[in-house]
């Protein structure tokens, strides 16, 4: 069933069924097995990256890339089938990767999907994480969609077509790594990293029916270490599999030395999957409790609580104990949250007179934060930085805390930008109530798909962990889909 209008939580589908496999991979294969492939010689680069290439152009229509690296991608494809031995240990060689427009690609201009920087020269040099997977072997397509400045949870901007889900192309894929989460869902990459500073990972990867890990602040090496919530942003895999995006993750955390990766905990959790090992069991503190409430009214659609409940009826009987969990989050978050992330758009590289030349959003959010003023805030960080400490202490009563991720289904196309800015923003955040504090905590969590309902849309939960515990977390996942699949 298509729509071109969202439902409201009172009209979704009350049937839901088990998530099936995502609708497309790259040649039919994930990511783990199109590496060994290559490893193998079974596939050239070459061979993957035309493929690739195919895939990108018979579903242009999904809006998920602004720019095709065509003769750049064929290119290193063939030097890495010329050198193949050169590339022996690159643990990605011949992995097709792209990158969102908001990360710096050597040759490419990144333009962040506003007409500011419309004109942007190519950039100079990579980004440290383009450095390190490139260092890995991989070959390099192009740009995905985001929206201007990656400010919003939908991938649509004012100067390039939007990034539609491939699960229902009249709805969007989540922001702001939408474009990346749509080529992965389409089988145009087999994974892509993607960058999450209010969710922009867990968004898309629910949206689209993917694995979408955020990791804990200062685990990716490439990412800012500034430990405060002001370092909001986190570099974090999107793809099809839990194991495909452990090995993604594994790359993206490795050492300066990329010769023969294969990170020791993906060698355990790899090892552990393919001997059928126990997980070990967790306490697991399932809640809808958001702390944007009781700002806005946050109502969850049925399949959101659906898929809630499924994936809690299945932990349990694998073994964990799963609990209901009530947080205490006050009543400040909203407003405090909105000052810190619109105040990020001052540390932007924008000309005089900016407001008139961005989006109607964008050009809100800096006129907000320039009439805010750093005395105020400095006041509302200082109330994250308290309200992180006490949360973060109320979340180590159990070992996971799991919610749902999206609140109601994707919505149409242009759903947002028909709003004024400040419905627009308090949509956003009725849209994705459980995403944005995650990021002020620092704490990593990850998106896993947990069934599908009669319109063939997506429906996710949301783990979150400890400090440090990426690792434990892709394990439980990965349980957790194998509980679903049981």
């Amino acid at each position: 069933m298509a729509v071109s209008e969202p439902l409201s939580p009172s009209d979704q589908p009350t049937s839901p069924t088990p998530a099936p496999d995502a609708p497309a991979r790259l040649l039919g294969r994930t990511a783990l097995a199109l590496r060994d492939a290559l490893a193998a010689g079974e596939l050239s680069a070459a061979e993957v990256t035309e493929a690739s290439l195919a895939a990108a152009h018979a579903h242009a229509g999904l809006g998920a890339f602004v720019l095709l690296d065509e003769d750049g991608a064929r290119v290193r494809a063939a030097a890495l089938d010329a050198r193949p031995d050169d590339a022996a240990g690159a643990s990605l060689r011949g992995l097709p990767l792209a990158f969102k427009d908001l990360t710096d690609v050597a040759g490419l201009p990144t333009r962040r999907g506003s007409a500011v920087l419309a004109q942007a020269p190519a950039a100079a040099e990579d980004d440290p994480l383009t450095t390190r997977l490139r260092a890995a072997g991989t070959v390099l397509l192009g740009k995905t969609t985001v929206p201007e400045f990656g400010l919003d949870a939908y991938s649509e901007n004012p100067v390039d077509p939007p990034a539609r889900n491939p699960l229902d192309p009249s709805r969007t894929p989540g922001g702001s790594s939408g474009g990346s989460a749509a080529a992965v869902a389409a089988g145009i990459l087999p994974f892509a990293p993607g960058s999450d500073g209010g969710g922009s990972v867990r968004i898309p990867a629910a949206a689209c029916g993917l694995v979408g890990l955020k990791p804990g602040r200062g685990t990716v090496p490439t990412d800012p270490g500034e430990d405060a919530v002001t370092n909001l942003t986190v570099s974090g895999p999107l793809a099809h599999t839990v194991e495909d995006a452990a090995l993604l993750f594994d790359v993206m955390t490795s050492p300066e030395g990329l010769e023969g990766r294969t990170g020791p905990d993906l060698r355990r959790f790899l090892d552990a999957r393919a001997a059928g090992e126990p997980v070990a069991p967790v306490r697991i503190g399932v809640s809808t409790a958001s702390p944007f409430s009781p700002d806005l009214e946050i109502t969850l659609a049925r399949p959101a609580l659906s898929a809630l409940a499924r994936a809690g009826a299945a932990l349990a009987a694998g073994g964990h104990a799963v609990d209901e969990f009530v947080p205490h989050y006050g009543e400040r978050y909203h407003r405090d949250f909105r000052t810190a992330w619109t105040s990020g758009l001052l540390k932007a590289p924008l000309p005089d007179g900016a407001e008139a030349l961005v989006g109607p959003v964008a050009a809100s959010f800096l006129a907000s934060a320039r009439a805010a003023g750093p005395e105020q805030i400095a006041t509302a960080i200082g109330r994250l930085e308290a309200w992180a400490a006490d949360v973060r202490g109320q979340f180590a009563a159990v070992d996971v805390v799991m919610t749902p991720v999206l609140a109601f289904a994707p919505p149409a196309i242009g759903h947002f930008l028909a709003l004024d800015p400040e419905e627009n923003y308090a949509e956003q955040c009725r849209f994705t109530p459980y995403t944005s504090m995650v990021n002020v905590l620092g704490l990593p969590a990850v998106a896993v798909p947990v069934l599908r309902d009669e319109a063939g849309l997506s429906w996710s939960v949301q783990l979150v962990g400890r400090p440090g515990a990426e690792g434990r977390l892709l394990e439980l996942a990965g349980h957790l889909r194998l509980l679903l699949a049981g």
